[in-house]
């Protein structure tokens, strides 16, 4: 019981960094660092935190050619992820943006069927259906906010397909490598994208010491440590309690940046209306999916 109480303290200390994330990029944009610059320059130091790992645990770092190719273009999922993620925050607010980022529950449940053969499952569905009527909502309230939603779905979206691709990989790549392979591979693609649109120049990298630290403390800590930690957390705590737990990161999130920003992120009751019913449902359809288990 008291390994278990220290596991399931490890995680809420998880999802709490991750609740972090976002709060970090808004001090980041107010030290004018551009998303591609904060995904691009997340992705390199985080790519060196691994690696450090991979060497201190003697890591075999070999896969195969096929899987090489498979992870370095869902690293160009991920660098475009990010993008949208910290640019919805730069467009609107931290509250906008992981509300609408919630709704990733949505895609996974209609993208997961298809690459796992399975059928759709009806109430799944419904829960979509009543998560586009709260963002529907929200859009209507929120009107200046629109563009944010937008990214902050997309974020969603690709969030959703990566992590579908990274559950069929880990069951015989070590999540390490796929870590390290696929953020490599997105540094490359947005390297490319950078150069093809003639982005890098002296400017893209002049960065302020304070945005240094924050990108550091973002890439280290609020990246590399909880992706570690939290896959071996995945051997001692079902997936249903990780999944509900970390649901609370938008919750916290938005607490998070409602007292550090409280004029700026001040909503409307329709929007903290929206959001209370797309995390209801977010709760609701993961126990559903306790109960149904048990009832089989």
């Amino acid at each position: 019981m008291l390994f278990k109480n220290k596991n399931l303290l490890l995680l809420h200390f998880i999802v709490f960094i991750w609740g972090w994330s976002p709060i970090l990029g808004k001090l980041l944009n107010i030290e004018n660092v551009v998303a591609y610059q904060l995904v691009w320059f997340r992705m390199l130091i985080t790519i060196a935190t691994i690696a450090i790992y991979l060497l201190a645990t003697k890591r075999n770092i070999k896969v195969s050619t096929k899987d090489f190719f498979k992870l370095v273009g869902i690293g160009g999922i991920i660098a475009f992820h990010w993008f949208c993620f910290y640019n919805a925050i730069n467009i609107s607010n931290v509250s906008v943006t992981l509300v609408a980022f919630a709704t990733g529950t949505l895609f996974t449940s209609l993208i997961e069927p298809y690459f796992y053969k399975r059928k759709i499952i009806r109430y799944e569905i419904i829960f979509g259906m009543v998560i586009i009527g709260a963002i529907a909502m929200i859009f209507k309230v929120e009107t200046h906010y629109a563009w944010g939603i937008v990214f902050g779905m997309l974020a969603a979206l690709t969030s959703s397909i990566f992590t579908v691709f990274n559950g069929l990989l880990v069951q015989r790549i070590p999540s390490s490598l796929i870590a390290f392979y696929e953020l490599s591979g997105g540094v490359v693609v947005l390297t490319v994208y950078l150069l093809l649109t003639g982005e890098f120049s002296h400017d893209f990298f002049v960065i302020t010491p304070k945005a240094w630290m924050w990108i550091s403390i973002l890439s280290i800590v609020g990246t590399a440590f909880p992706f570690i930690a939290s896959v071996n957390l995945m051997k001692k705590i079902s997936p249903f309690t990780i999944t509900l737990t970390v649901n609370l990161e938008t919750v916290y999130g938005i607490v998070i940046a409602y007292f550090l920003w409280k004029k700026d992120e001040a909503m409307t009751p329709g929007f903290y209306l929206g959001t209370f019913i797309i995390l209801a449902t977010i709760f609701g359809n993961a126990i559903m999916k306790q109960y149904m288990k048990r009832s089989l």
